[in-house]
């Protein structure tokens, strides 16, 4: 019976080695490949997907503001090269290096900052972040800051590099919700600036200049200025050097909670 197992054994080891190459460790792909990877997913996935990642007629976004169920190098591998069961996506005839500069391609549309390489001095740009920034006056930093913007803490993981960069320069047609900027004037003379937390027909909740959260009925106030204008700056790419610009932002791409996996 041993000679029997034995002998099973060794003759399926020249199978084993003839499994799938799914099976197989393949070179991850690297984002200097993202380039070359657009280009072969527009020539060859577009079919079915959109274009440069949109959503297209028969299959989804690969680079939309969700989760998605296949994430790794992997899974997404297994799905170009094999295809996903009960569904519309085929195999592809394509050769690993074309699917690996694919999956470097969709990895970077759905990259946020953290997971890219950015030029810069971060040391240099925390300084401008808590200096001549002033950026601490309305956000914060693990616990360390001003409240009337949003916390920054994982903006790293959460925002990709180039929303950051636009956010810095790019005025807003139109505040956020929660952050719009008013200006009141309380039925017993007090003036009162920051932004509206919450509103309804009866009462307002004012985060103020103060850092203090101001809980108003709406007959006490006298007068009421809502600000056409966001209080975030957008010339920081003006205000600040080239090489401070980029050091900012080089700081700000680093800042997350935990690293992604």
């Amino acid at each position: 019976m041993r000679l029997i197992l034995m002998f099973s054994l060794l003759t399926s080891l020249p199978a084993l080695a003839q499994l799938p190459s799914r099976r197989r460790a393949q070179p991850p792909p690297r984002m200097e490949d993202a380039v070359p990877g657009r280009e072969i997913y527009n020539r060859n996935c577009t079919i079915c997907h959109g274009i440069d990642g949109a959503a297209g007629d028969r299959a989804p976004a690969l680079g939309a503001q969700r989760r998605y169920l296949r994430r790794t190098e992997g899974d997404l591998h297994e799905a170009i090269k094999n295809g996903i069961g009960g569904t519309l996506m085929p195999s592809s005839p394509l050769p690993d290096s074309d699917i690996r500069k694919i999956i470097a391609y969709i990895r970077s549309l759905r990259a946020t900052a953290i997971d890219v390489a950015v030029a810069g001095n971060q040391r240099n740009g925390e300084a401008i972040f808590y200096g001549k920034g002033a950026c601490l006056d309305c956000h914060r930093i693990r616990g360390r800051g001003g409240l009337a913007g949003p916390d920054l803490s994982d903006i790293g993981v959460e925002r990709k590099l180039e929303d950051i960069r636009v956010a810095l320069t790019t005025e807003k047609p139109a505040p956020s919700r929660g952050y719009q900027p008013v200006r009141l004037t309380t039925s017993d003379g007090r003036t009162i600036e920051g932004v509206i937390k919450n509103e309804n027909n009866f009462s307002l909740q004012i985060l103020g200049v103060d850092q203090k959260l101001h809980l108003l009925l709406r007959d006490e106030i006298q007068e009421l200025a809502y600000e056409g204008n966001a209080l975030m700056p957008s010339d920081f790419d003006k205000k600040l050097s080239k090489e401070e610009f980029q050091d900012l932002l080089a700081f700000l791409s680093r800042q997350a909670r935990r690293r992604a996996q």
